[in-house]
């Protein structure tokens, strides 16, 4: 681009025709010097793009490049039937457990409707889902459960659904992989109430029976 700009200059007075020359010199290497930057970029950001981690259909060679549980086949990151888990924590007075965000509105990120009664609620509400061990069957459908944050800020939140901890990456499950299995995946009420900042992504909680 800087040569034509250089020959668009002088290209109307022929007394200019050394500078020319000198001016397309430079231009040159003006772009091989850009070349170069730009090769050193991609060779500074090569590494990164190869150690990237993908979720559900992203591109892989092997499932270390893989999020969680998920396997690499035939170029992308799927669920692995045989890396789920219906086991969870035993459920004590102080169970451990991570905080998770999840939209069960229509359309969001929870995929399906909730399992315990096949509807979408509000994210204003006080609603969670337990990984699928603590879900139990949907034993625990409709109970409160409290939970408690490190600073020792607690809430109590209906079980509205499961967190599913063997199948994923599907429409049902909105893309997601697989919840691991010590989930508690909250709405924005929940998160908010307990005075959490929704963008942290995952918090460290305990929880039990309320």
């Amino acid at each position: 681009m800087a040569k034509y700009l250089c020959t668009a200059l002088f290209s109307h007075n022929p007394h200019l025709q050394p500078s020319l020359l000198l001016c397309s010199v430079k231009a040159t290497t003006m772009a091989y010097q850009s070349i170069s930057l730009s090769s050193l970029y991609l060779l500074f950001l090569l590494p990164s793009l190869i150690s990237a981690i993908s979720s559900c259909g992203g591109p892989c060679q092997t499932s270390d490049d893989c999020d969680g549980q998920l396997i690499c086949s035939n170029g992308g990151c799927t669920t692995d039937p045989d890396a789920g888990t219906t086991e969870s924590p035993p459920v004590t007075s102080s169970t451990e457990a991570i905080l998770t965000n999840n939209d069960f509105s229509q359309g969001g990120d929870g995929g399906g409707p909730s399992k315990c009664d096949d509807s979408y609620h509000n994210n204003s509400g006080l609603i969670v889902a337990l990984s699928t061990g603590w879900y139990a069957g949907g034993s625990r459908c409709e109970k409160m459960i409290r939970i408690t944050t490190q600073s020792g800020a607690s809430v109590t939140a209906k079980v509205v659904d499961e967190c599913d901890s063997v199948n994923g990456c599907d429409a049902e499950h909105a893309n997601q992989p697989p919840c691991r299995n010590n989930i508690v995946d909250a709405s924005d009420g929940v998160w908010n109430a307990l005075g959490l900042n929704i963008d942290d992504g995952e918090v460290s909680v305990t929880w039990s029976m309320a």
